[in-house]
């Protein structure tokens, strides 16, 4: 029987890599439903390719326009969030991609969980507002959790099947493991004068070295903000503490991200700088299939470098790595000014250099406060943007 998958954010790079290697596997995947924010060109060549049941817009006006150019069509199209979060947590749905970008992802992913779905974690704020939460959630509604993000995929490569199923909560030391070694490329400004990172545009810090990405997670690279966002993720998903965990800038991400045991092993994840590999790992697992990508040529490859993360050149970096000790609130809050500060300085309003800034003002801003609810977080979430956007103007 086929496995059917619902795409949440079929109009990104993560779902467009998805619908390719689902594409690849006609025999084993049908789609069964897609949503997106408001790009209705793309949508309208996804249902007319690949011919969901369902497709869906959250914006609803965008939703109207889909309807109109697919009316020929037997897909039913749907607006809104509320029927985002439907056709992620629908009865007929076996597999669901969590891959749109942002805190808006949060509920439709967690609806999934809350179903028992599998779910192909590839958006990071799901974790790093809801955390422990999110975990619980997991754990108490049977869903299954396979990490998409490519160093998380490494990482449970590279993990013992006891330390893999019960994921978020396993004993690292009891297993053997040393360290998680999360690797990063650097960004585009990894060796640029720290004193010219002010100066630097928006079509600059989006011109990643490797990986080809949506504007934001490029901007997050380029801070590093994207590596503190997912130390954040590998805390809860592996159950780390605060010792268990590294980062390495790894400038030609091959080596994905690596585990290091109390017997002097490291195990690594290598391979291609391309996302069908994890994505092919999640839709197939336990068994590997055909992810379209090719093997690593070892007589081509060259030098593999590492170098410490400065804190320096990655202030982002280091506000992350701070927060998530910090809790839920500070995860959550830096989280929600980061999008925020991205946002206008893709729109030439702020400075590179002001994200980290404006992020750090808002931390300081809020305190510490428990969060037992999704409710809470959604507040805290929208209190830290209010203060983001009046620290954008205060900068512009």
């Amino acid at each position: 029987m086929k496995q059917r998958v619902t795409i949440l954010g079929a109009t990104g790079s993560i779902g467009q890599n998805t619908l390719a290697v689902m594409a690849n596997h006609p025999d084993q995947f049908e789609l069964f439903a897609v949503t997106a924010n408001g790009n209705v060109a793309d949508m309208i060549t996804i249902c007319r390719r690949f011919k969901p049941r369902y497709a869906v817009m959250a914006d609803k006006q965008a939703a109207q326009r889909l309807q109109q150019e697919l009316a020929d069509l037997n897909c039913e199209v749907l607006g809104g969030e509320e029927a985002v979060i439907a056709v992620a947590a629908d009865a007929q749905v076996d597999t669901v991609m969590a891959a749109i970008v942002g805190a808006a992802g949060l509920l439709p992913t967690m609806a999934a969980v809350k179903a028992g779905k599998r779910v192909l974690l590839a958006n990071k704020e799901a974790l790093v507002m809801s955390g422990q939460l999110f975990m619980d959630a997991v754990a108490k509604h049977g869903a299954e959790l396979l990490p998409i993000d490519s160093e998380h995929n490494a990482i449970y490569q590279c993990l013992p099947l006891d330390v893999q199923q019960p994921l978020g909560h396993a004993d690292l030391a009891a297993a053997g493991i040393h360290q998680i070694l999360l690797t990063g490329s650097g960004g585009p400004f990894r060796e640029l004068p720290i004193a010219q990172l002010a100066q630097q545009t928006p079509a600059a810090a989006c011109n990643h070295p490797n990986w080809s990405m949506g504007q934001k997670i490029s901007v997050d690279s380029a801070t590093m903000l994207n590596k503190g966002l997912e130390y954040i993720e590998a805390r809860w998903l592996f159950n780390c503490k605060k010792d268990q965990i590294q980062v390495l800038v790894h400038p030609q991400s091959v080596i994905h991200s690596m585990v290091s045991y109390i017997d002097g092993s490291v195990i690594a994840q290598l391979g291609q700088p391309d996302m069908r590999t994890p994505i092919a790992y999640g839709l197939g697992y336990p068994k590997r299939i055909e992810s379209g990508v090719q093997a690593l040529d070892f007589l081509q490859l060259g030098e593999l470098t590492f170098m410490p993360a400065e804190a320096a050149r990655y202030p982002c970096l280091q506000l992350a790595i701070d927060a998530c000790w910090e809790g839920q609130w500070a995860t959550t809050s830096l989280n929600a000014a980061n999008e925020i500060a991205v946002a206008a300085f893709l729109q030439e309003r702020i400075p590179f250099t002001a994200i980290a800034e404006i992020c750090d003002r808002v931390l300081q801003q809020l305190s510490a406060v428990e969060i037992t609810t999704v409710e809470a977080l959604i507040e805290l979430d929208t209190k830290a943007r209010a203060i983001a956007r009046q620290q954008v103007e205060q900068v512009s």
